[in-house]
């Protein structure tokens, strides 16, 4: 008789999610899945309300990724109001950037120091007792110090912009609500009540040489670990860089070959979306590929893979030491997206600099109007990569219809692939299954910094399935409802 490995549930991410490992009588692996278990229906919810009031909705989805929804919305209801991105005062433009940019940071350290770190510095085998960010605290008290210090940076831009760190409101349709004081942009320049903004970015240098120098010591299981050919997908500039507010989306397959570039706007013509029993999740694809071929991951180690260079001087260097590492090919190292994303914080940290010496940041001309239509599409890279918001309206200003492709919803099928490679190679013909092999699971999902609660849309009727056990946890009922 074949045997199930449930770990419910996965640990260190946001939302709740569950891993199902099938082996069959002689302990081969059959196969492995990554169920997303909640489901939350914001698609619904938003459905009769006044297309304004999206952006302020949307943040309810999470409480890590509000200003993600924020921004997102905010470019899809600028739309219905009759404006596209260049239509925006420059003021307006630099203060949502500056927002945006202000939540990549702080989202990124929170990964990194507080969820991914202990994976790096205790290694696979780690007893599950010390895998915290207090151990993290107690092995490398600089390490944590900084990583805090650095999320708060963030946090307080975004306070600054949105009045408070978590679903704050700044973004209205055509534009911002308000903009920053000079006295506001001289603390974050000067250091008062945080860290300058030099200091973070020499913290980050400092972070990454660190980095760095973990690679180098510990190359052979991070080049090897859940590594699997893939497509990657980001937003780049109209010339190839870098981007995370605006501009066409591109994706190439494991060798670089580009699949895709096209008007973020156009996500509908080129992205179908799959819907399977066992996840709440949605499996999002390349129609022109197939949805065998059509997968793609997204996040930083994506948006590395597509893009040719970074705007701001030190990320650019470090992305090209990046870059050199693979010879110049694809990065399809799993275990790398933790580099990439450290290579992405200092390009914020940067950006913000840039931003914050932008004397129109303090200017005045916050808002624009247009004529109104009935639809619009708003993308924006968030942390964890490519987010889509799509509201159609009829012609009382009342949404009809949302649909939301979230940046954990594209890496659904990259996760359980992740999860197949560890379950396969690491759990595959083992009489005897130890804690420290189910968290090697665990660490390949934890890379992708899902957040599980933005994802937990369908299309349709998902099954229910009902399981009654008795105190001794014997099945003594079921039930299914599709």
């Amino acid at each position: 008789m074949g045997k199930k490995i449930i770990i419910d549930p996965v640990t260190r991410v946001e939302g709740h999610g569950k891993v199902t490992v099938l082996l069959d009588d002689n302990h081969r692996v059959e196969d492995a899945f990554f169920h997303i278990v909640e489901f939350r229906g914001f698609e619904r919810f938003v459905q009769g309300r006044p297309y304004w009031e999206a952006p302020v909705l949307v943040q309810r989805l999470c409480g890590i990724c509000p200003v993600s929804h924020h921004l997102a919305a905010a470019k899809a209801i600028d739309q219905i109001a009759g404006l596209d991105p260049d239509d925006l005062s420059p003021t307006a433009t630099k203060l949502r950037r500056l927002l945006h940019f202000g939540q990549v940071l702080q989202s990124h350290a929170l990964h990194f120091f507080y969820l991914a770190s202990p994976d790096l510095l205790f290694g696979l085998d780690a007893e599950a007792a010390k895998r915290n960010v207090v151990e993290v605290a107690i092995a490398n008290k600089d390490l944590a110090r900084k990583g805090i210090q650095i999320r708060q940076f963030g946090q307080e831009i975004i306070k600054a912009l949105a009045g408070k760190r978590i679903h704050g409101i700044m973004a209205v349709p055509g534009g911002v609500h308000k903009t920053f004081t000079r006295q506001e942009r001289d603390a974050f320049l000067n250091g008062e009540g945080v860290p300058s903004i030099d200091n973070i970015i020499d913290w980050m240098v400092g972070v990454l040489d660190f980095m760095k120098k973990y690679h180098e010591t510990n190359a052979p299981w991070l080049d090897y670990f859940a590594t699997y050919p893939s497509g990657h997908l980001g937003m780049v500039t109209q010339d190839g860089a870098l981007e995370l507010y605006d501009g066409p989306l591109r994706a190439i397959d494991a060798q670089g070959n580009q699949t895709l570039l096209a008007p973020a706007t156009d996500y509908v013509d080129h992205f179908a979306e799959l819907v399977k029993p066992w996840s709440y999740l949605k499996f999002p694809y390349l129609k022109e590929l197939g949805e065998e071929k059509g997968w793609n991951r997204v996040g930083p180690l994506a948006r590395i893979n597509v893009s040719t260079y970074i705007s701001t001087p030190l990320a650019e260097a470090e992305r090209k030491i990046f870059r050199d590492y693979t010879g110049g090919k694809t990065n399809n190292m799993t275990m790398h997206t933790h580099w990439a994303r450290l290579i992405e914080m200092l390009h914020c940290a940067e950006a913000i600099r840039d931003l914050l010496n932008d004397e129109a940041i303090l200017g005045d001309d916050l808002r624009r109007e247009g004529i109104q239509r009935s639809q619009g599409i708003g993308v924006i890279e968030a942390p964890r990569g490519t987010l889509i918001h799509h509201y159609e309206i009829d012609d009382k200003g009342m949404i009809t219809r949302c649909n939301l492709i979230v940046s954990t919803t594209h890496n659904n099928e990259p996760m359980n692939r992740a999860v197949k490679w560890v379950a396969q190679n690491v759990l595959d013909n083992r009489f005897e299954v130890t804690e420290q092999m189910l968290n090697q699971v665990e660490i390949a999902i934890r890379a992708y910094d899902p957040c599980l609660s933005c994802a937990t849309h369908a299309l349709g009727k998902m099954p229910l399935y009902v399981e009654v056990q008795d105190r001794r946890g014997n099945i003594i009922q079921t039930a299914t409802r599709s």
